[in-house]
């Protein structure tokens, strides 16, 4: 019998009343005899980091690499105090353009020391950070500016002229702007006509120097930051997130590793790259300033990355699949270069040191002699230094995970988890190679269960148990703001639904094999929102129905479409081509014209480039109910298709690359 990693502590519950079937809720086993307590002095995110700065002053904290004659040279280092100083000043600068406690200050930009800077002040004065990203489309930054009434913001240089064009409609609440560098004369005039206040970073430090302003008292569900995600209907959600739950979530991490053997401590490094605008990267980089620990930043290029962690040499490597994917691709890509005999060795090696993870061999002892002399080129790679790896904000698939678990000689973790339960719900253990392909059992301070999902024939009861998965703790979000209508639709009885189908493996851990709403991931972790792209494609004379479909381990869109007889007959006897309806539909010509009008749509639309068309197929045939793949009120019944239309689409995406 498997070692289960998860405790009963509710049984299940029979449908009832209309309601479905829920399957009985779990948590970790590492929580057996409860939640990690809360730390004494620790109800903040302000706490976090005042704590570590006096516990650890002198600790280098914050790194980013020096540009020395155009060439990028090592990298330069400030320390935790030196970074409280500045932070003061900061805040003081803030309080002096007259924003109090539970005011809102936007942060707008790439991973840098003064995004984090600004928001420690952030965390000093108790105001609600807000980061403002613009991957959520053209009007997203204005929307959010406007919605959660920001009254200041900082934005790296290159970024004030994309703010500069929120005006005038920002102005009505956004009174300040400081960038993380230099501004021009000519960017102050444009912006002082519309009232706002424009500084560089060193002017704004000056701003408040002849006052000290107290920090105001700090409660537990105090909200520390509102991180805008992609809502179905298009209009970005703003989701509140308490002190209590990122404290919660870095006490159960830290009882995680510590179960694991893997606790964080001072000496451990961070390489930041992914959007700190995003609760996975915010969550993990509050656990290594609670631990005094050093996080060094990228150049912004991911062309860079590897040469970045080639210098910093970090310990722990946080990832997204598309990244991981590259990393692969390129591994392989140096195999099959590296001549027959070289890569006979390595296969060798490879499949050696599988079977003994396989047979349950922990990681360094499967085979320390490979490690040493074959895969610790690829963990040079990584710095040379990485002995933690974890993927998430989207599936990562199982031959890339199985390949770098062999090949890293660092432990590799899946995690799961949305904004709304503060990044990490779920994760994969070290040293159990059983877990491959799913995200491990829940962290160990969260409760979780299955719901039933009849109309998708999922069921929580089962001998293999599916359902919708519903998270309850101190973890999950405060809410939508000023969106009480979302939040009860989510928040139920203090369960938060996530709207992903997950099943319990034996061993407690979850795989997610579904979505219920439309809205899905691409493997670089964008969301699509399937239905808006639809409307835009679907309004043209020449299309009738249309189906987007993206794969989470892709990153571009498919889709199949039931073109217009009348109109693609009409299009083809004006372009001189012949044939029935459908030969016309198996006519690459045919399909360029109508992938143009959909690239054209998109385009009219402002859409993202992720959000275009890549590839189609055409059916001469409508979407019907005879074959399963509408309901009787004509919506598309989005899992039936894709079983329908399995092979189209897997050559559809083999051909597209």
């Amino acid at each position: 019998m498997a070692e289960k990693f998860i405790i009963e502590v509710e049984p299940a519950k029979p449908a009832k009343d209309g309601k479905p079937s829920v399957g009985p809720v779990y948590r970790s086993k590492f929580a057996k005899d409860g939640f990690p307590p809360p730390i004494e002095g620790l109800d903040s995110c302000w706490d976090i980091f005042r704590l570590s700065v006096e516990k650890y002053p002198n600790n280098r904290m914050l790194g980013h690499r020096k540009i020395v004659d155009g060439k990028p040279g090592k990298y330069v280092w400030k320390t935790y105090k030196e970074v409280y100083d500045i932070v003061i000043k900061v805040g003081n600068s803030i309080r002096n353009c007259g924003v109090e406690k539970g005011g809102k200050c936007g942060i707008f930009g790439a991973n840098c020391a003064e995004w984090i800077i600004s928001m420690e002040a952030c965390n000093a004065h108790g105001l609600y950070c807000v980061p403002l990203y613009d991957t959520l489309g053209a009007g997203a930054v204005e929307f959010i500016i406007s919605h959660a009434e920001v009254a200041i913001a900082f934005a790296e240089e290159k970024k004030v002229p994309e703010l500069l064009k929120t005006f005038p409609n920002a102005a009505k609440y956004l009174k300040t702007v400081v960038s993380f560098g230099e501004v021009t004369p000519q960017q102050k005039d444009e912006i002082e006509k519309f009232g706002v206040s424009l500084y560089s970073w060193d002017e704004f430090l000056q701003v408040g120097s002849k006052n000290q302003y107290d920090l105001p008292l700090k409660e537990k569900n105090d909200i520390c930051t509102i991180m805008y995600t992609s809502g179905t209907t298009g209009e970005p959600k703003g989701v509140m997130i308490s002190n209590n739950s990122i404290v919660t979530l870095i006490a159960g991490v830290k009882r995680f590793l510590e179960s694991v053997n893997e606790a964080l401590t001072m000496n451990d490094v961070y390489l930041s790259y992914l959007p700190l605008a995003h609760i996975f990267d915010r969550a993990i980089e509050e656990c290594f300033i609670r631990h005094g620990a050093s996080i060094g930043f990228w150049r912004g290029d991911v062309k860079l990355l590897t040469e970045d962690l080639g210098e910093l040499r970090p310990t722990v490597f946080c990832a997204v699949p598309r990244v991981l994917d590259r990393i692969y691709s390129g591994l392989q890509q140096k195999i099959s270069s590296g001549g027959r005999l070289r890569s006979t060795l390595f296969n060798i090696a490879y499949a050696r040191k599988l079977q003994y993870l396989k047979d349950g061999c922990k990681y360094h002892e499967a085979s320390p002699i490979s490690d040493k002399v074959v895969f610790s080129k690829v963990r040079d790679g990584l710095g040379g230094k990485v002995r933690l790896i974890l993927s998430g904000a989207a599936p990562l698939s199982s031959h890339v995970e199985a390949f770098l678990r062999v090949v890293a000689c660092a432990h590799v973790l899946q995690g799961y988890g949305l904004t709304e339960t503060c990044a990490g719900t779920f994760v994969s253990l070290p040293n159990q190679f059983d877990m491959l392909g799913t995200v491990g059992p829940p962290v160990p301070n969260v409760d979780v269960c299955l719901v039933s999902v009849p109309e998708m024939e999922y069921d929580a009861l089962s001998s293999t148990p599916r359902g919708e998965i519903c998270v309850r703790g101190d973890t999950v979000f405060s809410g939508y703001y000023k969106r009480e209508d979302l939040t009860k639709e989510v928040l139920i009885d203090g369960w938060f639904h996530t709207g992903d189908i997950g099943e319990w493996q034996p061993n407690g851990s979850l795989k997610i094999i579904d979505r219920m709403k439309n809205i899905f991931k691409l493997s670089q972790g964008e969301y699509v929102a399937v239905e808006n792209l639809e409307n835009v494609f679907g309004n043209n004379l020449v299309i009738d129905s249309v189906w987007v479909y993206g794969s989470s381990f892709e990153s571009f869109l498919v889709a199949v479409v039931n073109p217009s007889k009348q109109q693609v007959e009409k299009w083809a006897k004006q372009n001189g081509l012949s044939g029935d309806f459908n030969s016309l539909c198996e006519n690459s010509k045919v399909k360029e014209h109508i992938l143009g009008e959909l690239t054209k749509a998109g385009k009219e639309k402002k859409l993202k480039g992720f959000e275009f068309i890549k590839a189609l197929h055409l059916d001469p045939v409508p979407f019907d109910m005879e074959r399963d793949l509408l309901t009787p009120t004509f919506k598309k019944k989005r899992p039936q298709l894709l079983k329908y239309y399995k092979d189209v689409i897997d050559t559809m995406y083999k051909d597209a690359k």
